[in-house]
């Protein structure tokens, strides 16, 4: 079970961090990701962890601003959003693929297990 949490309501250039808490003993064994959605757009891929956290990957939107870490020890996957634009206002899912994830991020349909999201807004 994933359960995201951290969002809310913030102004442009403002940083939110979220957390994604994992229930189950098998997190570590399992790459996380970020994805978001904004009302009538498609689901969006926003970033990617590897199941040890060496290996991450974000979407084109999101490189340099934004940051996704994981504890394992705390069953804790972080996406800190730094210099937030208005564009980035969507829903925020966390997701958990079983593969490694050391050889890029997986398609969005391989996901294997998916969050509520939590709702970020960036006001301009």
């Amino acid at each position: 079970q994933l359960q995201a949490f951290g969002g809310g309501l913030v102004q442009a250039g403002g940083s939110l961090r979220l957390s994604c808490a994992a229930s189950g003993r098998a997190f570590m064994t399992y790459s996380m990701g970020w994805f978001r959605q904004a009302p009538g757009k498609e689901r969006e891929f926003v970033a990617h962890i590897s199941y040890s956290g060496q290996h991450t990957y974000y979407g084109d939107s999101v490189k340099g601003r934004f940051t996704i870490s994981r504890d394992n020890s705390k069953n804790v996957v972080d996406l800190q959003m730094n210099s937030l634009k208005p564009d980035d206002t969507a829903v925020y899912l966390c997701a958990a693929d079983r593969s490694l994830g050391i050889n890029g991020p997986p398609g969005i349909d391989e996901y294997a297990y998916w969050g509520q999201g939590t709702q970020v807004t960036v006001s301009s």
